[in-house]
């Protein structure tokens, strides 16, 4: 301390509990903004409040100024501070009522405003003539303040999308939705030092920082920035995205099961991005960033996603006369897209609060918005409502959700002919986390009406005629087609009384043959001579087919009013070394009337293989920094062996690190065991995750919930 002062006391512990900030630290002054702090000021001489003022400067960025919010000048009396006339988010300060004022001491209340950027601020004190440094302290948005514009007035929605480091992030397809335990880890060491300097790094600050500073008491911005710097296709953001190809100069995106181990990576780089990642690992570190600094966010995953890469509000799927798809456009449609929610008020839209709430911000790159490859925040009502017009980005979402698609069949002559138009294949079980458990919560009616519906059906149109003047449905050329026969693709279709569908014959488990009978029945009395083409394929997630695994074709006859079944095996042996790269299968049924060969019927269905299961036990109990033990078990179910096993364990509260085990191998039907020791630094329910990978089976995932009890001394 100088002259002016004997000791500072910004009375963290008390503080951050009291702003919900202790997950953070205990030991730094972290704060909500419109929520005041007190701290305790030990001056060299005693204060007398009659003739003597104090006047403080908080100040953040490399310019702090007045006017652009990024400074301000307040105090006791704050008539006293001669502040500039157009200041912006002025600083207050008072006496604590309750004060007791001995000698020297004096016991404070500082309030940031409700519109004050978040960031580090320096926080300075002059009396007199003579300028004293009282420290640094970190400003966050406060949704637990009503006045903020991230304010959630839902207690336990805040502890859910601010608060809880653990979540799910759902993955499969619309047939077998799988939950995964994603760790955010928002509140781990160093997590927020790294967000601040994301922040810093972002294209915007470095053309204009005291522009880019000064907009940070702005969550549509700030959640922009965010959109920007978890992908790398602009600058060194945190992660490089890569969907296919060679992985072997970084880690597989099925790898991650946390944000922390990514950003932690990133910031030991030196900040250079991170490989490799794909939607559901940028959506989880997004959600981290957020939570961090204080908007409300959760993780969301659309299921049957459409890729519009014109954005016509339609989807254009060509096949050739075996059913495989042919990559005739860049549309597609992706078994699932993983984006987040961030929860902020969106008064450069309307003043009334018509799109006030959830907006969708997708970190992904895949198109540019304003020149940059981020996305949102676009309002979910505006989405629902077909608010095409509206920014940010509201268009490219809506197709993700609502867009029509068009199935064709590329002949050999290279004439296409319509097989079917589906205006309920896209945008199925959006789901997301509940609040308080982890089960799925279907949240797809907050961004479409009832499939099918009238309603629907008008706000398709309404979106079209809003920014686009092309037609529904065309062909490459853009003329419009006309509609020919077939059935829409699915698990189940039917067309002119001939109904098909996909039977499961037994559980569908990854490392054994898959089984399934093609069902077809004729139910309006005539027999019919059929083509049967069936094809299968390894897929990608992104709805992109990496390998044909199997073709065959039969002539078969459909007697009249019974059904015909006809077996499909693909083994393992044939899948099995595409499904490293893969995250399902396709089959694909084309069936032609032989007698009528313009009728042709199409089904098709994504089977996601379920992995083989995989133990995750808790040894007794674990207390707070004391030595506890959890044990994993893995079996070999094939005929297989097993190489280059490896383990892995992590967890905020639970590890500082991650915690690697490796085995050479693991022979068949023969069961690894695993014990990993470790002192859990956080009290609470926290999640233990495990990914068992191999040179057969790569990322198994596991978890098992543990919840830390303090110190025995303590507890009892």
């Amino acid at each position: 301390m100088d002259a002016l002062l004997k000791n500072v006391d910004f009375q963290c512990k008390t503080n951050n509990e009291a702003h919900h900030t202790n997950e953070i630290s205990v030991d730094r002054l972290i704060v909500r903004r419109g929520q005041g702090f007190t701290m305790t000021l030990d001056l060299q001489k005693p204060f007398d409040s009659s003739k003597d003022q104090l006047i403080f400067t908080a100040a953040t960025g490399e310019k702090p100024e007045q006017n652009n919010g990024t400074m301000s000048v307040f105090g006791i009396p704050d008539s006293a501070a001669k502040r500039s006339a157009s200041a912006k988010a002025v600083w207050k300060a008072e006496f604590c009522a309750s004060s007791v004022q001995q000698k020297e001491g004096l016991s404070l209340e500082v309030k940031p405003p409700v519109d004050a950027p978040i960031g580090k601020y320096t926080l300075s004190l002059k009396i007199g003539e003579k300028e004293s440094s009282l420290g640094s302290l970190v400003v966050l948005f406060n949704p637990w303040c009503k006045d903020d514009s991230v304010f959630m007035p839902d207690d336990k929605k805040r502890q859910e999308y601010v608060m809880n480091e653990q979540g799910v992030i759902y993955k499969g397809s619309k047939f077998f939705v799988l939950g995964a335990s994603w760790d955010f880890g928002q509140f781990e060491d160093k997590v927020l030092d790294i967000c601040l300097k994301m922040l810093d790094l972002n294209s915007e600050y470095k053309k204009d920082p005291a522009a880019d500073v000064a907009a940070r008491c702005d969550p549509i911005y700030v959640s922009r920035v965010i959109s920007a710097m978890i992908n790398s296709d602009d600058d060194d953001g945190v992660l490089e995205g890569r969907w296919e190809g060679d992985f072997s100069d970084g880690i597989l995106p099925t790898c991650w099961n946390s944000s922390v181990d990514i950003l932690l990576l990133w910031q030991e780089q030196d900040y250079k991005s991170v490989k490799y990642g794909q939607c559901w690992v940028f959506a989880g570190i997004m959600c981290s960033v957020m939570r961090c600094l204080g908007i409300p966010c959760r993780v969301v995953t659309n299921f049957c996603s459409a890729y519009d890469a014109n954005l016509s509000l339609t989807i254009d799927v060509f096949r050739d006369e075996e059913g495989v798809r042919t990559p005739e456009t860049e549309d597609s449609i992706w078994n699932f897209h993983v984006w987040v929610e961030g929860w902020m008020k969106r008064p450069d839209l309307t003043e009334d609060g018509t799109y006030d709430g959830w907006q969708v911000l997708d970190a992904t790159p895949q198109d540019k918005s304003e020149g940059v490859y981020r996305c949102g925040p676009a309002p979910v009502k505006a989405i629902l409502n077909g608010d095409t017009h509206l920014k940010y980005d509201v268009p490219f979402i809506f197709s993700e959700v609502n867009a029509d698609c068009v199935e064709w069949l590329v002949q050999t002559d290279g004439s296409k002919v319509q097989c079917s138009t589906d205006a309920k294949k896209v945008g199925k079980k959006i789901s997301t986390k509940c609040v308080g458990s982890n089960k799925r919560h279907d949240i797809t009616r907050t961004y479409k009406h009832k499939e099918g519906s009238e309603k629907e059906r008008e706000v398709f149109k309404f979106a079209c005629s809003r920014d686009y003047d092309k037609p529904a449905y065309c062909d490459s050329d853009g003329e419009e087609a006309e509609e020919g026969m077939g059935c829409s693709e699915g698990e189940e279709g039917s067309n002119q009384n001939v109904s098909l569908k996909f039977e499961e014959v037994a559980t569908l488990m990854n490392g054994n043959d898959v089984k399934l009978n093609l069902l077809l029945h004729s139910g309006d009395g005539v027999t019919r001579q059929l083509s049967i083409k069936i094809s299968v394929q390894a897929m990608k997630y992104t709805g992109k087919p990496a390998a044909t695994i199997q073709k065959e074709m039969k002539e078969e006859t459909l007697q009249a009013d019974k059904d015909l079944s006809i077996p499909i095996q693909i083994p393992h042996s044939a899948y099995g070394t595409h499904m490293s790269a893969c995250d399902s299968i396709k089959v694909s049924a084309v069936v032609t009337d032989k007698d009528n060969p313009e009728n042709v019927y199409l089904l098709e269905s994504d089977i996601v293989l379920e992995d083989p299961p995989i133990s995750v036990t808790l040894v007794g109990e674990a207390f707070l920094g004391q030595k506890t033990t959890v044990e994993v078990l893995f079996k070999n179910r094939t005929t297989l062996t097993f190489k280059d096993c490896c383990l892995t364990v992590s967890g905020s509260g639970l590890f500082k690190r991650n915690v690697v085990k490796k085995l050479a191998e693991l022979e068949p039907d023969h069961q690894a065991r695993f014990t990993v020791d470790f002192a859990p630094h956080k009290v609470g329910k926290k999640t233990l995750l495990v990914d068992f990978d191999s040179s057969l089976f790569r990322d198994i995932k596991g978890s098992c919930i543990i919840d830390v009890q303090p110190k025995a001394s303590e507890s009892n």
